[in-house]
């Protein structure tokens, strides 16, 4: 092992001594500048911050595993760093113009900033590889910045970089990379209307949710001239525009987030209508897995009359809360016995979860106004995880300490680790996990088994499908989040599930199948 360190420290001395004798006033100018815009992460800040602007999901999510792999692989090295002791190289040879101007306090195994570059790089091209090449190429600039200024050994920096590309890989354990291709779901017996210029469309844009705006009212009016776009203001009533609109509407249409698109599901299914989805949110996950990014592809959708019969998810018994919403009716089109029925309080598209979730909802609303959402999403997880405790609750007839209980409409995959996305949007089932809070230690064991990528065999942990499940508070109302959207139920409830009662448009070749689960054994 010393041998093998002698030569490397030699091999080290002769790149350096190579690159002190390189003479580029191009180089001298632009590596040391672009070291100087890696600090604390900066130049990574910005390039997310870039990214999220452009408005598309896919870009968004790059942004976001970018940071995440940066924030991990930045406390490693930190870490790595304090273990090794390494001194940094001498200054000597190297031009007074290329120098740091702060000389730096930290030991030099690894460097931090060749970690970092290589994760965020990596990060993003997992999610967008088109986009990915250029980060990488930016990240090798500063990579090769930390030598170039005499900051670092070569050997430091190619550590650094294997460290962050590792880390930057393992995101995909506890953030599952999504497919390539949307969710399977049948199309409906009846079909959907076709509305080549949008005459019967009647379009609610929600411009508080992300990214819907005035530019998705103009895309959509350029390509529908016929249609009805309503741009929602600060305070307007969402519920009442969307009620307003199905009463004059053939096809229901919304731009916006999750939350927004519940809502306008919510009415569509009360009025028998076909959904028009225009993404709009921050991570858009229904419009995701139904196959459509944007105002092209949900356009090409209606004209063609491409639609799907999708499940919808149902909260029973849970009585008059914060937002009563009553389902009843047979909605036109929709497949026979598969239609809503009175008796049913609320519903969702995506998921439906109570326990330490909730709390996480009010947390980042409380502070959202004041630091925006991410930031306040991360403030809100801290303050959660260290204040907040199991909920006393009656699962199936069980007595449960629970500190997270999700029901998924439909099977998310992968098995075993984070719910990522849905293989199908008519299985027919709820996703029932859950966190059982009587176990000792069951917050740090689900955060290091969701870190490390072994949440299947976590003790605190269970995962099962079912058509229904039942809760019970023996402490009255229940606190549960549908699709992101926060309300407080009756003491007891049912979560259960619609089959294939919303019809939504999407892209013919996004999934479209005849195939019903239950024939081939997947109900």
């Amino acid at each position: 092992m010393r041998g093998l360190l002698r030569r490397i420290s030699a091999a080290d001395d002769r790149l350096m001594r190579r690159v002190a004798s390189t003479r580029s006033p191009g180089l001298d100018r632009v590596l040391p500048a672009v070291g100087r815009a890696a600090n604390n992460s900066l130049l990574w800040m910005g390039v997310a911050g870039a990214l999220a602007l452009t408005g598309s999901p896919r870009a968004r999510r790059a942004a976001l595993r970018g940071l995440a792999a940066v924030a991990i692989t930045s406390g490693t090295a930190h870490t790595v760093k304090a273990l090794t002791g390494r001194r940094r190289p001498g200054a000597g040879g190297i031009p007074l113009s290329r120098r740091l101007r702060r000389a730096p306090v930290t030991t030099s195994f690894p460097s931090g900033h060749a970690a970092s570059a290589a994760a965020f790089a990596t990060g993003v091209a997992l999610e967008v590889p088109g986009v990915g090449l250029p980060v990488a190429g930016v990240a090798t600039a500063v990579a090769v910045s930390r030598v170039f200024t005499g900051a670092h050994h070569p050997s430091d920096v190619l550590a650094g970089a294997a460290l962050g590309i590792g880390l930057g890989l393992a995101t995909r354990r506890w953030w599952p990379l999504r497919p390539p291709v949307a969710a399977r779901a049948a199309r409906p017996r009846h079909g959907a209307p076709a509305l080549p210029t949008g005459a019967g469309l009647v379009m609610v844009v929600n411009p508080s949710a992300g990214s819907a705006g005035e530019d998705v009212v103009t895309a959509v009016r350029a390509e529908l001239p016929d249609a009805e776009v309503i741009l929602a203001g600060p305070n307007d009533d969402l519920a009442a525009l969307f009620a307003a609109a199905a009463d004059r509407a053939t096809v229901l249409g919304v731009a916006g987030g999750d939350g927004t698109v519940n809502l306008a599901a919510r009415t569509a299914l009360d009025a028998g209508l076909p959904l028009f989805v225009v993404p709009g949110g921050t991570l858009n996950h229904f419009a995701a897995d139904v196959g459509v990014t944007g105002v092209e592809e949900a356009v090409a959708a209606l004209r063609a009359g491409d639609a799907a019969a999708v499940d919808v998810g149902v909260v029973r018994g849970a009585g008059s809360g914060d937002r009563p919403n009553s389902v009843s009716g047979t909605p036109r089109g929709h497949d026979a016995g598969d239609a809503l029925t009175s008796g049913v309080d609320a519903v969702f598209l995506n998921t439906c979860s109570l326990g330490v979730y909730v709390d996480l909802v009010h947390a980042r609303e409380r502070l959202e106004g004041r630091i925006g959402k991410w930031p306040a999403a991360l403030v809100g997880l801290v303050h959660v995880l260290r204040h907040s405790s199991p909920v006393p609750m009656v699962v199936d007839g069980h007595r449960r300490r629970v500190w997270l209980l999700f029901a998924g409409n439909g099977h998310y995959a992968p098995p075993g680790m984070v719910p990522s996305h849905r293989p199908r949007l008519d299985d027919g089932l709820l996703d029932i996990r859950m966190v059982d809070g009587t176990r000792p230690f069951a917050r740090l064991r689900l955060v290091l088994a969701v870190v490390t990528g072994t949440l299947a065999t976590c003790r605190v942990y269970g995962a099962r499908q079912a058509r229904s499940v039942r809760l019970r508070s023996p402490h009255g109302p229940i606190g549960l989040s549908l699709d992101g959207e926060v309300t407080r139920t009756g003491p007891a409830l049912t979560i259960g599930k619609n089959d294939r009662a919303l019809i939504v448009y999407r892209p013919a070749e996004a999934g479209a199948t005849t195939e019903r689960p239950g024939a081939t054994g997947g109900r």
